[in-house]
């Protein structure tokens, strides 16, 4: 006899055996009523109508929870592990109850069924959801880029095909950055923005724009805005996604303009330099035998001879910067003797604007290792600067002294308008200018570009502080020369050769 025949059977022998005790209490009411008490008719059926009630009313309800308890096991099984029900306990098979037998085996299969649809669940899980087919991102006229937890290309629609110049198949499973061979403009380039998502974030995105990209199959760069999404622990494997949005032909545009302009500038040096000639001249002949309003005029137009050659400077260093031509030789100096250079080369356009520039330089400074010329030119941007954004105040403040880090820092501080909160990020930005002072105070937002540029190249640090209506000071480090010692020295061993990249790539470009 199966589990379940035997089941009914035992239900059949306890709803008899209900039946029996019923009938009987009925009949020994009866018995008791009429041959023990002898009572009279009306009273009998009372006493009978009573006993039906009674039995009626507890023989169900004890009958009905006595053998409801095999459906009460089996619902108990199936709460404990269902997925959307939490702290049911695991029901006490070792209790014997009617159906034993029957609610073992039926437990045991549910147990079994649960165990494989988790096991099937697991398995799908583990295996990455096939976005080929339904991938709402296939229509996407974007390039799409879906990464995995190793920066392994899962998914690249049509369009990134299109981009990338490659089929599809092969970018499925190339690591992204055998793929995209991106440079970027700031020095968070997009792998270090994922390995600190990694280690830090749940959630994370960011944008960037001007990247450059180039594609090896025919040789061609494109340029655009790339935005990215982390999410970390993705169910389905999707960690990292990446968007492209393409400005190649007016990015070319703005560098076709730079390219001219650096042209045009480089043609201006010429007159330019005949011009502060002549001034020199003027100013070394005419001294004490010019009225103090001409004296003043002749100094003007050395401030503004001088102003020139420094924008024709700097847009050709830019220029040399964003084609990866600059390159600095890094030599042993005096850095108290660049920094006096410097203040005394500005020294006449501060008095100009009614500004002393005040000079404090530590003592016994240690010899550094720089490339005069260009480390002359940060220096006088940030001196530029200072005058420029002093409004009323007539103080300017430089300072070099070495740091706890034994680097030499140099800060410029001024007392002027100072700079809000909100833009500080972007100062270092090429062509970045506050909406705030571009209409009242000239310039290309190039210098502070280049300054970064030219302390990068160094090794140095370059950064700011300031607070609206007190000033600003921006300062930069450069390493003592004793501490370059283990660089690969050139020829002589007297200098260093860098690199001022204006475009820097991931420094973790795939290479296995």
């Amino acid at each position: 006899m199966d589990n379940l025949q035997k089941f009914i059977h035992q239900v059949r022998s306890r709803l008899f055996l209900v039946l029996f005790v019923n009938n009987a209490l009925i009949f020994a009411d009866w018995w008791v009523m009429e041959k023990v008490i002898g009572t009279d008719p009306m009273r009998l059926v009372i006493s009978m109508v009573v006993v039906t009630a009674l039995s009626l009313t507890l023989l169900p309800w004890l009958s009905a929870t006595y053998l409801a308890q095999p459906t009460k096991l089996i619902w108990q099984a199936i709460l404990h592990i269902a997925p959307d029900t939490a702290n049911v306990p695991a029901p006490n098979l070792k209790k014997r109850t009617i159906g034993h037998d029957l609610v073992m085996n039926l437990v045991s299969h549910v147990y079994q069924l649960a165990s494989v649809v988790d096991s099937i669940e697991k398995t799908e899980a583990s295996k990455p959801r096939d976005l080929t087919a339904d991938f709402v991102g296939n229509s996407l006229p974007l390039p799409l880029f879906v990464l995995d937890k190793s920066e392994n290309i899962l998914f690249a629609n049509r369009a990134a095909s299109e981009y990338v110049k490659r089929a599809n198949s092969d970018l499925t499973g190339q690591n992204v950055y055998s793929v995209l061979d991106m440079s970027f403009g700031t020095d968070e380039t997009f792998d270090k923005w994922l390995a600190k998502a990694k280690a830090n974030a749940a959630v994370e995105n960011k944008t960037w724009e001007r990247v450059r990209l180039k594609v090896p199959i025919d040789g061609s760069q494109r340029q655009f805005d790339l935005a990215a999404y982390f999410n970390a622990e993705n169910p389905e494997g999707f960690e990292t996604m990446l968007v492209l949005f393409d400005h190649t032909q007016k990015y070319n545009q703005d560098d076709q303009g730079l390219s001219f302009i650096a042209l045009a500038v480089h043609e201006l040096r010429t007159p330019v330099t005949l011009l502060r000639g002549y001034i020199d001249a003027f100013e070394e002949d005419l001294e004490g035998r010019l009225n103090p309003e001409l004296t003043d005029y002749l100094h003007k137009m050395n401030v503004a001879a001088e102003g020139l050659t420094a924008f024709i400077n700097n847009m050709l260093q830019v220029s040399r910067v964003e084609n990866d031509q600059l390159t600095l030789s890094l030599h042993e100096d005096q850095w108290p003797e660049i920094v006096k250079t410097a203040v005394a080369d500005f020294s006449l356009r501060a008095k100009v604007q009614g500004i002393t520039i005040e000079a404090m330089i530590a003592k016994d400074l240690p010899t550094v290792g720089v490339d005069r010329v260009s480390i002359y030119e940060v220096i006088c941007n940030l001196l530029d600067n200072a005058i420029k954004y002093s409004g009323g105040s007539k103080k300017i403040i430089i300072k070099s002294a070495l740091n706890s880090e034994g680097l030499v820092e140099t800060t410029v501080q001024d007392f002027g308008a100072g700079i809000p909160e909100g833009i500080i990020g972007n100062l270092f930005d090429k062509y970045y200018r506050s909406h705030r002072s571009r209409s009242q105070v000239g310039g290309t937002g190039l210098g502070l570009y280049l300054c970064k540029a030219i302390v990068d190249a160094h090794g140095g640090h370059i950064w700011v502080r300031s607070k609206e209506g007190e000033g600003s000071t921006f300062g930069f480090t450069i390493s003592p020369y004793a501490k370059l010692a283990d660089e690969k020295k050139n020829g002589d061993n007297n200098d260093i050769t860098r690199g001022a990249h204006g475009w820097i790539k991931n420094h973790s470009l795939y290479s296995r």
